[in-house]
């Protein structure tokens, strides 16, 4: 019997050829930090982008059929209106004063319509709170830039 010639197992691997790693540095933690705050940032962007676009989509489409909603009203206000007259005139008032007064009867709610939205528009304020705060803070960061510089 002859001995073979294998070596016996080592109970500790040799360690590579290069050196373990050491802790990061704190310039290279920021670094990695700001990073992937920046990547966060710019996710969250698109993922807002993205929900604006279809909110902004439904809202147009939305409009776009209140819109076609006022103008069908509109339309029909005329037969409405012609109706209410023709109905007068059904009365025993003769048909052109019937028309006429159907006429002086929109006359009358448009001008108060009007006198209503005057005054509702003189009772609109600029927002003289948010108009103080801000230039409060604007003051507060321009000294607190004044003293760091």
């Amino acid at each position: 019997m002859t001995a073979s010639a294998t070596p016996a197992p080592n109970p500790r691997p040799s360690a590579p050829d290069r050196p373990e790693p050491a802790e990061p540095s704190i310039g290279k933690l920021v670094s990695d930090a700001s990073e992937h705050l920046s990547t966060i940032i710019r996710g969250e962007v698109e993922l807002a982008k993205l929900e604006l676009r279809s909110s902004v989509k439904n809202a147009g489409v939305g409009i776009g059929f209140f819109g076609a909603a006022a103008v069908l009203l509109l339309f029909s206000l005329v037969y409405g209106f012609q109706s209410l007259a023709e109905g007068i005139a059904a009365l025993g008032v003769y048909r052109w004063l019937a028309f006429l007064i159907v006429f002086l009867l929109q006359v009358v709610f448009a001008g108060l319509f009007a006198y209503l939205g005057i005054k509702k528009v003189k009772r609109v304020r600029a927002p003289e709170r948010t108009i103080r705060t801000t230039k409060d803070t604007v003051g507060y960061l321009a000294k607190a830039r004044k003293g760091r510089g």
